[in-house]
């Protein structure tokens, strides 16, 4: 059997990659593994399409160009959408590891739609000032974030306070803000001027269900659940880790200031080692219903980052599904182990395409 060629589609500024650490990761992985593994970018591919001048790893763990052949697979690791990228994205030069998704918006709909994940689901709407009025009224928390955002960023959490609103919120470039405002007038003001200096590429604002997730006091937590599929090409739970953000921010995320805690420590410290393998259980059972239905919908995927809120009363609940999620979690709980396989998964999964395929 031929040595299967497997294309990561990245965005490059020059030579310089995004998360070029875990990219080179990747290319050692698929050394190991008896792949031949490059990167490249849309502008990287000839015009008769017949070769591809990509990116391979020199001796001193340099990026260095190199003139590569047509891939087997392509892992499509982009996380910029960029006018060539589309371009290639919409074409049918490659056999993908993983179909287009769509943005956090549509999905949602998608997920609120589906009779098995409705349990899981808060409550989320398209964001106007008519329907911030009602979910007020409706809830205490609220979430109001870009449908096509990502990494936390522009994320506004609205708290009702006796006085008012209370506002947390984390602009595009991870910048915190916090501000009280007394009434509705006001706070229709402040969020439309947010919404539209925020958002993202033109895109639209949805607000969501607050959930109470401060299981620790003042810190908000949630969970980060990594699913793959393996060399066999089946879906399986790689892992889990509980993000806690700082001091009365917004978000969670790594990046951001949060820090990682191993899943069950948080889960039994909290709610007691008995409530450790039921509330897992269920954030699996959630991982699966969701994988399937996307699959369903987008057709075959590689890989899912499942951000699970599991609020103060143990109860388990969807915030949000990435397509192209990070697997910084395990590094932070310690769990270099996990660390390597989460990294390993998706070329194990491309060999398997491309084995199948030859």
């Amino acid at each position: 059997m031929s040595r299967p060629i497997i294309g990561i589609l990245a965005w490059r500024d020059g030579a310089k990659f995004n998360e070029s650490k875990y990219l080179k990761l990747l290319l050692k992985e698929g050394k190991d593994l008896g792949a031949f593994v490059y990167l490249f970018s849309a502008d990287d591919i000839n015009r008769d399409r017949s070769f591809i001048r990509g990116f391979i790893l020199n001796e001193r763990n340099k990026w260095e160009r190199s003139v590569a052949p047509w891939p087997d697979i392509v892992i499509d690791r982009c996380r910029k959408g960029n006018p060539s990228y589309k371009k290639v994205r919409n074409s049918k030069l490659f056999i993908y590891a993983n179909n287009k998704y769509t943005n956090k918006w549509n999905a949602t709909q998608l997920f609120l739609q589906t009779e098995a994940l409705q349990k899981w689901m808060p409550e989320t709407t398209k964001y106007n000032v008519s329907n911030l009025e009602a979910m007020t009224e409706k809830y205490d928390i609220l979430y109001i974030k870009p449908g096509n955002g990502t990494g936390g960023r522009s994320i506004v959490k609205l708290c009702r306070t006796r006085k008012g609103f209370l506002i947390q919120a984390r602009s595009r470039n991870l910048a915190q803000k916090s501000i009280e405002l007394r009434g509705m007038f006001s706070l229709k003001h402040w969020m439309n001027n947010w919404v539209d200096q925020q958002k993202i590429r033109n895109g639209i604002f949805m607000i969501q269900q607050g959930l109470n997730l401060e299981i620790i006091p003042n810190h908000v937590a949630d969970t980060r659940l990594l699913i793959q599929k393996d060399d066999k090409g089946e879906w399986t739970v790689t892992g889990m880790g509980i993000r806690v953000g700082p001091r009365n921010s917004s978000t969670s995320n790594l990046h951001g200031g949060g820090k990682a805690v191993p899943f069950e420590e948080l889960i039994a410290e909290k709610f007691g080692e008995e409530q450790v393998e039921p509330i897992r259980n269920e954030c699996y059972e959630l991982a699966f219903q969701v994988v399937r239905t996307i699959e369903e919908h987008f057709g075959g995927m590689m890989e899912f980052g499942l951000d699970i809120g599991v609020d103060v009363n143990g109860r388990v609940w969807l915030i949000e599904v990435n397509p192209k999620p990070g697997r910084d979690i395990f590094k932070g709980i310690g769990k270099m182990d996990l660390y390597r396989q989460s990294c390993r998964r998706p070329l194990e999964y491309a060999i398997f395409l491309a084995n199948t395929k030859l």
